[in-house]
């Protein structure tokens, strides 16, 4: 039932088992301080960690799709592309009907090219979900524990699609 052959290999065995327990206990305590730095970080470091980690989940999603507004592929930037904007509609931020892979062009310079992206939005979602998001008038007010939970799965999300 020994899990050593001599004194020597007992010394060395015992050094493992303390590595190994100092490492499982150092990582406990990294994740310990980033919890409770959570807990103090102002409220816009929260939104832009979560939007973070929403709109990157967003474009792996949508990685093998064209821009939703203008339908054109190429190689530079993508963003998450908000179909009803942040400051009309701050509630559907983290919504993914209403975010979709968008090309820069038409994100910055063309203010989302709406245009266009109403009649591809509605052909990816369908009517149903598009009139749900039309019509969602909602107001809501993000907490601390809201804006970490969205980070927290978002980023499991991606973690999983990249598996």
């Amino acid at each position: 039932m020994q899990c050593v052959c001599n004194w020597s290999c007992a010394a060395v065995h015992a050094d493992n088992l303390r590595v190994k327990r100092e490492k499982l206990e150092a990582l406990k305590n990294r994740r310990e301080i980033k919890l409770k730095l959570d807990e103090i970080k102002p409220m816009i470091k929260l939104f832009n960690d979560a939007q973070y980690a929403f709109n990157a989940y967003i474009r792996a999603r949508d990685k093998a799709d064209n821009c939703i507004s203008c339908g054109r592929w190429h190689d530079g930037q993508w963003h998450a592309g908000h179909y009803r904007s942040v400051g009309a509609a701050g509630h559907l931020r983290y919504n993914e009907d209403n975010v979709h892979k968008q090309c820069a062009a038409c994100n910055k310079n063309l203010s989302g090219n709406i245009i266009n992206y109403t009649p591809r939005l509605i052909n990816k979602i369908g009517i149903e979900r598009y009139d749900a998001l039309i019509n969602n008038n909602d107001v809501h007010h993000w907490t601390r524990e809201d804006l970490i939970e969205i980070k927290h799965v978002y980023k499991s999300k991606l973690k999983s699609m990249m598996l």
